[in-house]
């Protein structure tokens, strides 16, 4: 491992766990559907709505959340347009989820089947330096998923009757209506649904040219797989990469502004992430410094230099030079220039300000005021930055606009980091949760299960990793679970839907978990809430 000077750092990336909420409608539509075309040129105005408009809904972006929302449109019989910008499936598909998943799940088995000792434990022997990868094939399998996934998610659009813009659409400054970017034809709607997603953060003094310092933008294309890789910020982000790059053979240094790594994290979580994630691996850190000037360098030829200075008294600390640099450093709203000013929209870096119906809202002032029939789902608002929770909240404003109150629950959404093993989380950190007890006057709980007294974990030679549960001891409501272990991202699913739910840990203890699974992790953290054992 190189060191150069002294300890490694890494920068906060802006991460914020999400809850599902379980949406159901109470009136479905039964006519059938007929197929539109996705043509700006023939868009058909919908079934029976107020002729006054072209559409009852206009969409303005077509990630995760846009797609939510104008599928739930379609299903109340509402005419729908999404205007899609060229970037049909949003981040989430093209840029971020789905291509990142395809790339753990590749290095993935990759590391599994380099891991020598753990295959043995399994009675299974490979001959050193067996295993062998293309990176040119793990490439074409994250972009060919994108893919599939984008032509998935257009024509399921397209089959419901959705009239999808190509263009990108921004408001005008008149109500109701929305430009297509691209062609300049204006279109009217009774409500407008802002969706644009979020763009990576590059802090100033970095400069990205997406070859040697690059945003997760270019990092899911994989064009190499650096000797050395500075990665800033140790987020959801930066620790995905962080363990696609160390199973293709890589080394990493974190460079993180705050003081300890993983700040957004629970501390014991993040301790544990610690030392499963990183201190077992050619990672090292430092913490507690910027990364103040990042410049790239030619492949082959000439490294990046990344100049890094005190975060409290910007003075110089030290100089790195690496073979590549990953920006992980949070995201903003993409929401520049689509007309928000002209509209009566004033934004908090970008953000857009709305209330719990996701109806949005003149600025972030006290007196903000209500601007009619706009609504913002997603990224944008910086409620939750999480793909399924822009889809709820697009599901949500649909309610809204046809007279259905709701609420979305953010407390419910559950958040993933996919790692080996990985981290989930639903609710606050165990640090919030204490200090949620004392300013609203109840008892904090807390009970704990763990990987390794769990046969399946044990037959998988998984057994690292604990479930704790946070739970109100007056009421016995969940209030918040955290995972770290073999497929956490699935397991915080039951607990997600108990925060939603307000089911007690009493209830929880005495339901039946299959066995021998998983989940029995979470069983024995439930009953040990209430003074049970499990088996």
């Amino acid at each position: 491992m190189r060191v150069s000077g002294n300890a490694v750092w890494t920068i906060m990336a802006m991460v914020v766990p999400l809850s599902t909420h379980a949406f159901v409608s109470t009136h479905h539509n039964k006519a059938a559907f007929t197929t539109r075309s996705s043509s700006s040129s023939s868009l058909s105005m919908s079934d029976d709505g107020d002729s006054d408009f072209d559409f009852d809904v206009a969409i303005i972006g077509c990630g995760v959340g846009g797609h939510g929302a104008a599928l739930h449109s379609r299903a109340q019989s509402l005419k729908t347009a999404v205007f899609a910008g060229g970037d049909v499936g949003g981040t989430c598909v093209n840029r971020g989820c789905v291509p990142s998943k395809a790339l753990l799940a590749a290095s993935g088995r990759v590391r599994d089947m380099q891991d020598e000792a753990h295959l043995a434990d399994l009675g299974i022997e490979v001959a050193p330096g067996a295993i062998k990868y293309s990176r040119e094939g793990i490439a074409a399998h994250a972009k060919n998923l994108a893919s599939r996934v984008r032509g998935n998610l257009e024509n399921s659009l397209v089959a419901l009757g959705c009239d999808v813009v190509e263009g990108r659409g921004v408001l005008t400054g008149n109500p109701h209506e929305i430009k297509d970017e691209t062609t300049g034809k204006v279109y009217t709607a009774k409500d407008i649904i802002l969706a644009p997603g979020s763009i990576p953060f590059v802090p100033p003094g970095i400069t990205v040219d997406e070859k040697t310092v690059y945003t997760s933008d270019g990092a899911l294309e994989l064009q190499s797989v650096p000797e050395w890789v500075a990665i800033i910020g140790s987020g959801y982000i930066g620790l995905e990469f962080s363990d696609v790059y160390t199973a293709l053979g890589s080394e990493v240094t974190f460079i993180e502004a705050m003081d300890k790594l993983m700040p957004t994290f629970d501390r014991e979580i993040a301790k544990q992430a610690e030392r499963l994630l990183i201190r077992d691996r050619p990672i090292d850190y430092r913490t507690g410094v910027f990364a103040a000037e990042v410049t790239p360098g030619i492949p082959g030829e000439k490294p990046v230099t990344i100049k890094m200075i005190d975060a409290k008294t910007k003075e110089h600390v030290e100089t790195l030079e690496v073979d590549a640099a990953m920006v992980a450093t949070g995201r903003v709203p993409n929401t520049a220039k689509m007309g928000l000013e002209e509209s009566g929209i004033e934004t908090n870096r970008g953000f857009v300000n709305v209330n719990e119906k996701m109806q949005v809202l003149s600025s972030y002032a006290e007196d903000a005021t209500l601007v009619p029939n706009v609504y913002c789902i997603g990224d944008a608002n910086g409620k939750m930055m999480l793909a399924h929770a822009a889809s709820a909240q697009g599901i949500s404003a649909i309610e809204n606009i046809v007279g259905r109150p709701h609420v979305v629950d953010h407390d419910a959404i559950p958040a993933a980091c996919f790692t080996h093993p990985e981290i989930a989380m639903v609710g606050p950190t165990e640090e919030q949760c204490i200090e949620k007890a004392q300013a609203e006057g109840w008892t904090l709980g807390k009970s704990q299960g763990n990987f390794r007294a769990n046969s399946k974990a044990l037959a998988e030679g998984e057994g690292n990793g604990i479930a704790k549960v946070l739970f109100n001891k007056d009421t016995g409501k969940v209030v918040a679970v955290h995972i770290i272990g073999i497929h956490a991202a699935d397991l915080i699913q039951e607990c997600s839907n108990a925060v939603a739910a307000g089911t007690t840990v009493q209830e929880l203890s005495m339901m039946v978990h299959t066995h021998p699974t998983l989940c029995e992790v979470l069983d024995e953290a439930f009953k040990g809430a209430v003074g049970m054992s499990s088996h």
